[in-house]
């Protein structure tokens, strides 16, 4: 990618940054978004990077411009459903997505200190560009998402084993759990550390949640 990397929220470490976790908001929302949680994950030595997506149409939405990764064309996630998204416009984030872990290398944090996370058109935009990353990452979080360009290849053995975390809520009406789980089994695979949670809420996360991202998270990334 070239051109100016995207606008940022951080939550710098308390001291010295040794790991950083790079969170992608959901459509229509900012990177402030998550921002609040952070004290909650009690992992005082990482950086916290929540990018701000560029404004487009977003067609589902009667074409009006907001924050988002790539257009959506339609709601419906069924699997005989094509063109749902923009694939240009999801080439085009996965690149500003992995400008951003390149600078994090460049800051001093490696590859393998790096979380990738994400929330709904987030966390699908996540799960797209993790597998596809040609260095190994300390972990893939994917919370109420969904798969993206299923069968279009491109993955990287690098992150074939990299462990994944899942989190989806039973009653969620914008993104059905189904998906997630799809997702989910999609990463699945021998000896590979991929973990589904579920919690009884809609398209959201809950105290719960997060305490549950908090553990996994510093489990990922524990103190050098």
């Amino acid at each position: 990618m070239t051109g100016p990397l995207l606008p940022c929220i951080e939550v710098e470490a308390r001291g010295p940054a040794t790991a950083s976790v790079i969170w992608l908001h959901g459509l229509g929302a900012n990177g402030h978004d998550f921002e609040p949680i952070v004290p909650h994950l009690k992992l005082s030595h990482a950086r916290f990077v929540f990018p701000n997506a560029p404004a487009i149409p977003i067609t589902i939405n009667g074409g009006f411009v907001m924050p988002g990764w790539y257009d959506l064309r339609s709601l419906e996630l069924s699997p005989t459903v094509k063109d749902r998204e923009d694939p240009t416009q999801i080439r085009q984030s996965a690149a500003a997505v992995e400008a951003l872990i390149a600078r994090e290398v460049e800051r001093g944090v490696r590859h393998d200190r790096i979380v990738l996370a994400g929330f709904s058109q987030g966390g699908a935009m996540a799960l797209h560009v993790a597998p596809r990353h040609a260095h190994k990452l300390a972990g893939l979080m994917v919370l109420s998402a969904y798969q993206l360009l299923v069968g279009s290849g491109g993955e990287h053995e690098a992150n074939a084993s990299t462990p994944a975390l899942f989190c989806h809520g039973r009653n969620d009406s914008m993104v059905p759990m189904f998906a997630g789980q799809a997702a989910y089994e999609s990463a699945r695979r021998p000896g590979r550390d991929v973990r589904w949670h579920e919690f009884p809420i809609g398209h959201e996360v809950s105290m719960p949640e997060i305490q549950t991202i908090g553990a996994w998270l510093r489990e990922r990334l524990p103190p050098t």
